[in-house]
């Protein structure tokens, strides 16, 4: 099969998805086609059957804003045609949804019928999407998409909440490939990010204000008081410099490193005693979901989709969002206890290999089955 991939190409949990399931495809014979503003950052175009393709937005003194969905359009239907696209899977209904739409009617007029399968992903729904000035193109999106799925059960509720929907919504969840980690875990070393005797908590994200990065700052000053430890925190974003400020406020910026956007998360991960995740929603929870494949347990909100992901006094625990001084109660039993600390990583990996690459992405070619019908 020939697969046209449309993503967005940055660190967020549905590029990084996107990206993954096009390579798995592409292991079992099937032609990937990606197609983005610029290069996915997880993509390898050396690898056999994957393409990559940018998509060029010309820059006109006429236009305020450059119109990417036009340019997008356009560049779908040159794809499918140049390469005999069979289908194409757009991850987020806008502006991808609502261009493959576009691209599908101009196929049309040259007798090219192309199936379009959406993925939901989360802000396009819970953010941008019940926007008031984007909800009908969001609803019209979807409902004249072939297939439609949602990374979490929870996400599907608020899709069918939020919109109109005529389509049924199918529940892929998001996955990671439990072999990749397992061949990390004997390069995993702790050695350079903190101290024998300390713990190591950590956080990745965007730093937008839903993730709630100024409740990691409060969580870890209450950890550090009882448990000697370290904080490491991964990612940029808009509320990154006032909880940098916030940390040496608190007398805590010297145990706290920001590192920034990095490539190399997995080696923080599987060397974290801990992973916080205080989000006031996550649809799903990947950043959680890959800690837990690292043999990192996960404290998190018990928001969206993360109840979906990790199990209550198991892989982790899962507090209402805010509540600060129980997440840094569980956070401290659990870093106190060697014993209790490895029951919960072994546990949080057992979780994890439900997610697996292998047993999710047969369900996507499921999905593209029947969008044939």
């Amino acid at each position: 099969m020939r697969i046209g991939i449309i993503c967005y190409p940055t660190f967020g949990g549905s590029g990084v998805v996107a990206t993954e399931l096009g390579i798995e495809l592409s292991k079992t014979g099937n032609t990937v086609h990606f197609l983005a503003y610029k290069m996915p950052v997880r993509l390898d175009i050396s690898l056999e059957n994957i393409h990559f393709h940018e998509v060029h937005v010309p820059d006109y003194p006429l236009f305020h804003y450059q119109p990417y969905e036009l340019a997008l359009s356009s560049a779908l239907v040159d794809m499918v045609k140049l390469h005999k696209i069979d289908l194409l899977h757009v991850h987020y209904a806008i502006p991808h949804a609502y261009a493959a739409y576009m691209a599908k009617q101009m196929l049309a007029e040259s007798n090219i019928d192309i199936p379009i399968v959406t993925t939901l992903h989360g802000s396009d729904i819970t953010l941008v999407g019940s926007h008031p000035f984007y909800k009908p193109a969001v609803t019209f999106s979807i409902n004249n998409s072939d297939l439609v799925s949602s990374v979490s059960e929870s996400l599907k509720v608020d899709t069918l909440n939020l919109f109109n929907i005529r389509k049924e919504i199918k529940v892929v969840p998001n996955f990671i490939d439990i072999n990749k980690y397992e061949k990390l875990q004997t390069t995993c070393s702790r050695d350079n990010l903190a101290q024998p005797t300390e713990r190591i908590v950590s956080h990745v994200s965007n730093f937008r204000p839903v993730k709630r990065v100024h409740d990691v700052i409060d969580v870890f000053a209450k950890i550090q008081k009882k448990v000697s430890s370290r904080l490491i925190m991964v990612g940029d974003g808009p509320d990154r410099k006032s909880t940098e400020q916030m940390a040496k406020d608190l007398g805590i910026g010297d145990l706290v490193d920001f590192v920034g956007k990095s490539n190399d998360v997995y080696r923080i991960l599987c060397s974290s005693d801990l992973f916080l995740l205080p989000s006031q929603k996550e649809s799903f929870g990947l950043a959680a979901l890959e800690a837990m494949a690292a043999k990192t347990p996960v404290i998190a909100s018990s928001q969206g989709g993360l109840p979906e992901v990790v199990v209550h006094h198991s892989s982790g625990f899962l507090v209402p969002v805010g509540e600060t001084d129980k997440m840094a109660s569980y956070a401290i039993e659990l870093l106190s206890n060697d014993d209790k600390l490895h029951q919960f990583k072994v546990a949080s990996f057992t979780r994890a290999k439900e997610f697996d690459i292998k047993k999710i992405v047969p369900k996507y070619i499921e999905l593209y089955k029947q969008a044939f019908d």
